[in-house]
């Protein structure tokens, strides 16, 4: 790294362009020992980006078969809770006073913007929702969101779940349901995650989910109930719908988190390939300079010598 700092800091871009042989040979400049250290260096993080990569896109095969799985067992709850939409359309003003949202992000990085866009969204929500006065509280899912709300949220950050078991099953969710239900003043649930569109695209989404013991109108769907088990009914059914959800949720973050990661360590291989490029151009540059002024060393001892 110091030997990278150099080269920034001493090799001029026009000089590099068109290979002037001072700027190789000026004070401070990187040997050629260091600049063949950082190609080496850069070879070994490109195979590391690579071997990632590829790892990735086994796990990604897996993850969109097991939210394959999850998408049609959670598709009967949106007739009872709202179908999920954007964050950047969510609406502060639709929110109950009392919402618990629960953002989902990853346990470990070097997986490109797919936890700051969340982080981001998360901050213009409280931001929206302190200005309408209603309460905002977080149960935060992965250990770097965690990390940026904890810091930035520190007031609404109650409890965080990190080194979740992976892959996600839905004993996972139902655990992560049951904390919810620690809280009984919550009006609403409010699931932020990543939905899956694509191996090279995924959206930010949000799902509200209305605590049905605490409707003042009745769900739109019709029921009939037995005498004296609404209550019961309703407590059972909005559990079992907190739960589904969350699964649905954690399978679509699960499989954006490792496309993005894919995605990200393509990237990075990709600029490493551009990166040994100009340092071996550098490095060649440097050697033709150090033998050409051998050579001028050489010939003016033998010119002296002959003078002589």
């Amino acid at each position: 790294m110091r030997a990278a700092a150099v080269l920034r800091s001493t090799v001029p871009r026009a000089a590099c362009r068109t290979g002037d042989a001072t700027a190789v040979v000026s004070r401070g400049m990187a040997t050629e020992k260091q600049i063949l250290g950082r190609i080496v260096a850069t070879k070994n993080i490109s195979k590391i980006t690579k071997s990632m990569k590829m790892v990735s896109a086994s796990k990604l095969r897996g993850d969109q078969e097991r939210l394959a799985a999850a998408r049609p067992f959670s598709k009967w709850t949106e007739t009872i809770a709202a179908a999920p939409v954007l964050m950047e359309n969510l609406d502060a003003a639709t929110l109950p006073k009392h919402t618990l949202i629960l953002p989902i992000t990853s346990d470990r990085g070097l997986c490109g913007g797919i936890n700051s866009t969340i982080t981001r969204g998360m901050k213009r929500l409280d931001l929206a929702m302190q200005a309408q006065g209603k309460d905002l509280s977080l149960l935060i899912v992965g250990e770097k969101g965690r990390a940026q709300l904890g810091r930035a949220l520190a007031s609404s950050c109650d409890r965080a779940c990190t080194e979740v078991e992976i892959p996600y099953t839905f004993a996972t969710a139902s655990a992560l349901a049951a904390e919810i239900l620690k809280t009984p003043d919550a009006d609403a649930v409010l699931l932020v995650y990543q939905r899956f569109r694509s191996a090279i695209a995924y959206e930010t989404s949000c799902k509200l989910l209305i605590n049905l013991t605490k409707l003042e109108q009745e769900p739109m769907v019709e029921y009939e109930f037995e005498p004296d088990t609404k209550s019961e009914v309703l407590q059972d059914m909005y559990e079992f719908t907190l739960a589904s959800s969350l699964y649905h949720a954690l399978m679509e973050n699960a499989t954006s988190e490792q496309s993005s990661r894919m995605n990200a360590m393509e990237n990075a291989s990709k600029n490493a390939g551009e990166m040994i490029e100009s340092l071996t151009l550098l490095y060649n540059r440097a050697r033709q300079s150090r033998i050409t002024t051998e050579l001028i060393e050489i010939i003016s001892g033998a010119a002296a010598l002959e003078t002589k």
